[in-house]
């Protein structure tokens, strides 16, 4: 199989760091150009990355050039991964897509519009219509793909089968996020330490508006509440959620665990290279999950649940939930995205 050509924007930051891990030995896709600011182009790869977040570098990409974040400097290549702040991304992105290239990103600037698909593979593989919504309405051949936020993602996986399964009246979550969701670098050591910050600024109203995208048609979104209280916490990687369920149908936990483990998405069906083989795990145990022993599970592709039990308030289901955020919630995410869009033939 001839592979994929990458981009990746961004690419000494954190997050393009984790792009970088997940493709350097991919079967699908090769890094064929790693692009950052201004104060890196021109240097090596492997003196551009100033703080590094990951383990192990190929001297091939090490060794790489940075060039400058424009479509002629990047030039042809079959796809483009964003890992842009958001500050900055828009009209990157735009120029981009506008000189024909697939472009994934991770940032939140186009995560609502309406002809942008938020795609989590297993979730709604089938909004990848809306490319070509984009491309009509735009005037462009090229598309932009977001991933939803890191902790929308947590949530969104196990709430799909109980939504396809039981409906859903409401939900409501408290998330304990890693500080590594606040990039690099991040929340202040004497802030977080022996701590809990109570808000994080515009989380709790992406997961709100983005569950809903995410779960809904290409065309409407879904028609239930959410409500979420979000905090930092001493963490390095890994959101863990308490979530509370309102269910249109009596939903027994026992049997709610059962539809939790029997989902499947289309990348398990596709037998996609970065797909988990179980994208829900349910732990039995009182003390599962908890970040540090559960964030890694599938090669933090998987999410992991615990504590499934009924909600007396809602008339549903509650439970625990962990999710790794700058995999499973980030590049990891995007990687199976190309991945998908190449089994179907649109990369």
């Amino acid at each position: 199989m001839k592979k994929l050509l990458a981009a990746i924007l961004g690419s000494t930051g954190m997050i393009g760091q984790h792009f970088v891990q997940h493709l350097q030995d991919h079967p699908w896709i090769k890094i064929e150009r790693v692009a950052a600011s201004e104060r890196s182009v021109g240097m090596r790869y492997r003196h551009a990355m100033r703080t590094v977040h990951i383990k192990h570098v190929s001297n091939e990409i090490a060794e790489l050039e940075v060039c400058p974040i424009t479509p002629k400097a990047v030039g042809d290549v079959d796809v483009v991964f964003s890992a842009l702040p958001a500050e900055v991304a828009t009209n990157i992105e735009e120029d981009f897509a506008e000189a024909g290239m697939i472009v994934i990103s991770t940032a939140r600037s186009h995560r609502m519009d309406p002809d942008v698909p938020i795609l989590i593979p297993e979730i709604n593989a089938e909004h990848v219509g809306l490319i070509e919504e984009q491309r009509r309405r735009r005037g462009w051949d090229g598309a932009i793909i977001t991933e939803g936020n890191c902790t929308t993602i947590t949530i969104v996986m196990p709430l799909k089968p109980i939504y396809d399964d039981y409906g859903i009246e409401s939900v409501v979550l408290s998330s304990m996020q890693a500080v590594s969701g606040a990039g690099y670098p991040g929340v202040e050591s004497l802030d977080i330490i022996d701590n809990v910050i109570p808000f994080i600024e515009n989380e709790e109203e992406k997961v709100q508006v983005e569950t809903l995208k995410i779960l809904g048609t290409p065309k409407e979104p879904a028609q239930f509440k959410v409500s979420a209280s979000c905090h930092r916490v001493p963490v390095i990687d890994g959101h863990t959620e308490a979530v509370f369920v309102g269910t249109k149908k009596k939903a027994e936990p026992d049997e709610v665990v059962k539809c939790m483990r029997n989902f499947r998405g289309e990348p398990q069906r596709l037998k996609l290279p970065s797909a988990p083989k179980h994208p829900i795990i349910v732990r039995d145990e009182e003390y599962r999950p908890q970040p540090r022993l559960d964030r890694m599970t599938e090669k933090g592709m998987a999410i992991v649940v615990g504590r499934v039990r009924s909600d007396p308030v809602l008339d549903g289901v509650k439970f625990v939930v962990v999710g790794h955020n700058t995999i499973r919630g980030g590049a990891g995410n995007s990687v199976l995205t190309a991945e998908l869009l190449k089994a179907k033939g649109i990369i």
